[in-house]
């Protein structure tokens, strides 16, 4: 009996102090499609397809699964931003600030990333199909295990880039900046490296050269040669 009486009051406090922590927390932020575009604005799930949001502060903002194809971002502020497993088909990116942004598994058609700022970004298995990012900057950039056929890198900055596993048919690297990027294991058939420095990249293997395309002007690793099909008739 006295066990269970005195057991009762801590009890009581435990439950207590429960509801009060409860009462204390902050409510969790909650998606509001409504919410006009702002800095840290959480558009998760939500549509925004075909609008034009040139130049908005959307940096830090929340897109997560958000369908925003069709969408212009050109010149937008997006540092930091979350995009994962969003759809970005045929939406637009022109000189937009995405360093550090999260597009991990998203998708996109047809995009153009051109002059953008996406250094150390995220693009871990992402599906690109036709994507442009022609000048733009990815340096630090992970790609590792991303499906990015047919895109187009050229004269983008790529240093330090992590394309790990990636696969990257057809895609167009002509006058990119690659050293200390990864390609161990990078899918390159037919990928264009015409006019490409690829004399400080890591990973590297005679047997990707030789699916690939280059030309008198492609400078190799040490300890690799040029195929004897270089160079590739165009596609």
């Amino acid at each position: 009996m006295n066990d269970t009486a005195d057991s009762h009051p801590w009890t009581l406090r435990r439950t207590l102090a429960a509801a009060l922590c409860m009462l204390a927390a902050p409510l969790a932020a909650q998606a509001d499609c409504q919410d006009r575009p702002a800095a840290r604005v959480d558009w998760s799930g939500c549509t925004k397809e075909r609008l034009i949001l040139e130049g908005a502060d959307l940096t830090a903002g929340i897109f997560e699964n958000a369908f925003l194809s069709g969408t212009s971002f050109n010149r937008t502020q997006m540092a930091g931003a979350n995009l994962q497993r969003s759809e970005l088909v045929r939406s637009a990116f022109v000189g937009a600030d995405l360093s550090q942004a999260n597009l991990e598994k998203s998708l996109a058609s047809r995009t153009d990333f051109g002059q953008a700022n996406l250094r150390d970004a995220r693009l871990v298995k992402a599906e690109f199909l036709r994507v442009s990012f022609a000048g733009a900057d990815l340096t630090g950039a992970d790609l590792s295990s991303g499906d990015f056929y047919r895109n187009d890198f050229t004269a983008a900055g790529m240093s330090g880039a992590n394309l790990h596993d990636a696969i990257m048919p057809r895609t167009v690297f002509t006058g990119a900046r690659m050293d200390r990027a990864n390609l161990a294991g990078t899918f390159l058939l037919r990928a264009r490296f015409e006019g490409t420095d690829l004399s400080g990249v890591t990973g590297l293997v005679q047997d990707q050269l030789n699916q690939a395309c280059g030309d008198a002007t492609t400078i190799l690793p040490a300890g690799l040669t040029i195929p004897a099909h270089w160079p590739c008739a165009k596609d």
